[in-house]
């Protein structure tokens, strides 16, 4: 009996491997839905373009990219989470809704480790912290002491719910400083009080403080991540600043549903992985200050589970709850 239960099994293990080989040889049959958490004219959309028009390009298949925004990119990630497992209805995730949405957002019902299968890497960049010129604040231990002051930080950032909002809560409690968060709907408006004066420093994505620290508007204080950006090698690290424990960084990826076949997300990995290295697609990219990602659908999905793991931890010491 056993035996038998045994070979039956194996059985279907068999007939199920081999419809998940037949399906990724047929693969794609009809146009993909790329899913754009954002709108149109902001990072997560420049990069999606960027490579989703090109992934059409290489391997002539019909993408599809659709803008849906909405709850700082959850109603789309949630729409994926629960389209059909077949690899034609795919998400740019990003760090923020990824990782942080389902421990803030009460009503959300995907686990970004459960409810998706990881395609691919995208693309990586840390948040850049700045300040007004001609502050004291230049660097990462002069930012720390004014945190240590009476008055403490005014922190300005680009939305509750974003990484730069949750990154202000780790520093304050490793850093053991006082730190005013003050949100604002997008770089734009930080920026401006930032120059004006009305805020300490802001911390926001690399791309939309470039072209003010290049132009002499604002000054750089510190990047996020472990190792100093390639884009701006001459802008310290948290680490240098006596924080060996932050490292943080922005980065997109592809996601299709759990449950799709693993040959159709390897084929999907292989093509995106092709478009990374194409040398126009790096030219653009990284022309915005953002590194390339890349690499297996294996390694990718390891990623996620431990950068998942590590922003719980931060999201549940902060308290932080969003409705």
């Amino acid at each position: 009996m056993i035996k038998r239960t045994l070979i039956k099994s194996l059985a279907c293990v068999l007939v199920a491997g081999t419809a998940g080989v037949a399906a990724a040889q047929e693969f794609p049959s009809k146009p993909i839905r790329m899913v754009i958490p954002f709108p149109p004219g902001g990072g997560t959309d420049f990069v999606s373009r960027i490579v989703g028009t090109r992934l059409g390009e290489v391997t002539g298949w019909n993408i599809i990219l659709e803008n849906r925004p909405g709850a700082g990119g959850n109603i789309a990630i949630e729409s994926v989470s629960k389209a059909p497992a077949d690899g034609y209805t795919i998400v740019m995730g990003q760090s923020d809704n990824m990782m942080l949405g389902p421990y803030l957002y009460k009503t959300l019902t995907y686990d970004s480790v459960k409810s998706f299968a990881p395609i691919a890497s995208v693309s990586v960049a840390p948040l850049v912290i700045v300040s007004k010129v001609g502050g004291t604040i230049t660097d990462p231990v002069s930012m720390i002491a004014k945190g240590k002051t009476a008055q403490g930080l005014l922190w300005a950032q680009a939305g509750n719910g974003t990484l730069g909002h949750l990154f202000g809560e780790q520093f304050k409690d490793v850093a053991g400083i006082r730190l005013t968060q003050v949100p604002y709907k997008g770089a734009a408006p930080a920026m401006t009080d930032l120059i004006g004066g009305s805020v300490d420093v802001a911390i926001l994505s690399i791309g939309s403080v470039i072209p003010h620290i290049r132009s002499g508007r604002v000054q750089a204080v510190a990047v996020t991540s472990a190792k100093r950006s390639p884009v701006l090698p001459e802008i310290k690290t948290m680490a240098e600043g006596g924080l060996s424990q932050i490292d943080v960084n922005v980065w997109l990826g592809l996601f299709a549903p759990a449950g799709t076949p693993a040959p159709i997300i390897n084929r999907l990995n292989e093509a995106v992985n092709k478009v990374l290295k194409d040398a126009e697609v790096v030219n653009k990219i990284t022309s915005a200050g953002v590194s390339m990602g890349g690499g297996t659908p294996e390694a990718f999905a390891a990623f996620v589970k431990t950068d998942y793991a590590r922003w719980g931890e931060i999201a549940r010491k902060s308290g932080v709850k969003l409705d």
